[in-house]
């Protein structure tokens, strides 16, 4: 796999323990996405997950929410939070959050160490 340019471990983790990353492309676009939708960051954060469903059996789930919940895994990356349930870190741990925008596509691309397989769109995978 190719090393992604711009990828951040979050402020409240150690280098060497294995969570969730984001490159500064995504974390520029949540940012964006955070204000359009008026939520600011001391307010709420990115939940990102996985549910059951999809072509390749589990389907990648993003949205924001406005706190974590009770058993969440909270990644703080500058001003921006990502909120990750105990269940989908199972399938999420060491992955990394990018932001892609070519003339064909433009949209969050997860890249998950975990996928053995996913589709063409990019927003199924089995582990």
């Amino acid at each position: 796999m190719a090393t992604l340019p711009g990828v951040l471990q979050p402020d409240n983790m150690a280098p060497t323990q294995k969570g969730v990353q984001v490159t500064e492309r995504a974390l520029k676009r949540i940012r964006v996405a955070m204000a359009k939708e008026g939520i600011a960051p001391s307010e709420g954060g990115l939940r990102l997950g996985i549910q059951g469903g999809g072509c390749s059996g589990l389907s990648y789930n993003i949205r924001f929410d406005t706190q974590p919940r009770e058993r969440d895994r909270v990644y703080q990356f500058d001003d921006i939070r990502v909120f990750v349930d105990p269940k989908s870190f199972l399938y999420l741990h060491g992955m990394i959050l990018d932001y892609e925008e070519t003339l064909m596509r433009q949209g969050f691309n997860f890249i998950n160490p975990h996928s053995t397989k996913s589709c063409g769109c990019g927003s199924s995978f089995s582990a």
